[in-house]
């Protein structure tokens, strides 16, 4: 059975998490639901260090309203061992056509992964982002 080594963590830099992030597009979105951590998969767009994803009007949207403040994380394990990106900062739901057209979704959409009909468009603004990686155990 494939494991992890005790060698500890190496710790990336802001570019090479942004790199990671930036070819991933599932996420999970952390947020506190009635004072509870609740942790919600979404298909995110990770473009020139702009973090952005659509969801349906429910749960996240109102969480959001209420409590700006969340984390998105990454992860993967590959041929060069497993890796994990934290994002956290603060979401707010586009209201705009101005602002729908900062983003860019017209030139570069995003296509959800489930066939649910998304209709918002949701920021979070990274005030921090760190990566980890680590080496697999020999089997």
């Amino acid at each position: 059975m494939t494991g992890y080594t005790h060698d500890g963590p190496q710790i990336l830099d802001a570019d090479a998490s942004w790199d990671l992030v930036e070819g991933t597009h599932v996420a999970r979105l952390a947020v506190s639901v009635g004072g509870e951590p609740d942790i919600y998969p979404v298909t995110v767009r990770a473009h020139a260090r702009t973090l952005a994803f659509r969801t349906v009007p429910g749960t996240k949207l109102a969480t959001i309203a209420t409590n700006q403040r969340v984390a998105l994380e990454w992860d993967a394990v590959d041929d060069d061992g497993a890796w994990s990106v934290v994002a956290r900062g603060t979401a707010h739901r586009l209201r705009t056509e101005h602002e729908l057209d900062a983003l860019g979704v017209d030139t570069e959409p995003l296509a959800p992964l489930v066939d649910v009909p998304t209709e918002d468009w949701v920021v979070v603004e990274a005030t921090e982002l760190t990566g980890r990686r680590f080496t697999l155990a020999e089997s």
